[in-house]
């Protein structure tokens, strides 16, 4: 009688640390994209990414007129093996041909030390494109996929895309 009591309340208070976790975790995805982004998204990455994965991110542009901050989010955590991070990064145009880029993102610093702010999941913006005007009005797909030499890569937990129009 006295083990089924243990069991049930080390299980009920590991289900209020579960519920306590995903509480914390909503929270800080709510609070990441700040005020004043125009567009903020993030993806969670499986296990291990697959060099064949990609990660859309869909959004509407109404004002071709301004000019636009783009940046790569990316959290990882300590099982990523590298200093940096090849992506592949494609736009998708509501008119005209997609536009491909290849990014590297250094993750890391020359002695192992990560550059995102964080504890055990570092978070760190990339600046994808500065000053960019869109030539189109429309919906626009952006697709991230990574582009190491490993066919799996483990470590990343999170990609994301941040749109901010820029207001100097």
């Amino acid at each position: 009688m006295q083990l089924m009591r243990n069991r049930k309340i080390n299980g009920g208070t590991k289900s209020s640390l579960f519920r306590l976790a995903v509480a914390a975790f909503s929270a800080a995805f709510c609070l990441s994209c700040e005020d004043g982004v125009f567009y903020c998204q993030y993806q969670l990455v499986e296990l291990e990414w697959s060099k064949d994965k990609e990660y859309y991110f869909t959004c509407e542009i109404t004002d071709n007129s301004v000019p636009y901050h783009l940046s790569i989010e990316i959290r990882n955590n300590n099982l990523y093996p590298y200093q940096n991070l090849w992506l592949f990064c494609a736009e998708e145009l509501p008119v005209g041909p997609v536009r491909r880029d290849t990014v590297e993102c250094l993750l890391a610093d020359d002695y192992g030390k990560w550059l995102g702010h964080g504890f055990s999941v570092y978070h760190l913006s990339i600046p994808f494109r500065t000053h960019y005007r869109f030539l189109h009005k429309g919906q626009h797909t952006f697709s991230i996929r990574h582009g190491m030499r490993d066919s799996f890569i483990r470590g990343i937990e999170e990609i994301g895309l941040r749109i901010e129009m820029v207001t100097d």
